[in-house]
């Protein structure tokens, strides 16, 4: 689904702002894919998400069979920019 599907694809048409996309290779909580992107407000965040959930692709890619129930738990972490921060 993140590489073969293309999911990453999807956040790029969208106009995500990516950090960067990864699988995670090391840990307790594996597997693991983690995604950290960055918006101007909260608002932002919130209609990105609300338009991925929503984008044809998706629900084309998410209705997959060999996608079916591969989401066991998300954890969202907000970070916010710091006064020395370049944001």
């Amino acid at each position: 689904m993140f590489n073969a599907g293309d999911e990453i694809g999807i956040f790029s048409k969208l106009h995500f702002n990516a950090v960067f996309y990864s699988e995670v290779i090391a840990g307790g909580k594996m597997p693991n894919l983690m995604y950290m992107t960055s918006f101007e407000s909260m608002p932002d965040r919130d209609a990105h998400w609300k338009s991925f959930g929503e984008d044809p692709a998706w629900k084309k890619l998410s209705a997959m069979p060999e996608y079916q129930n591969n989401v066991a738990h998300i954890d969202i972490t907000f970070l916010r920019p710091l006064d020395y921060s370049d944001f």
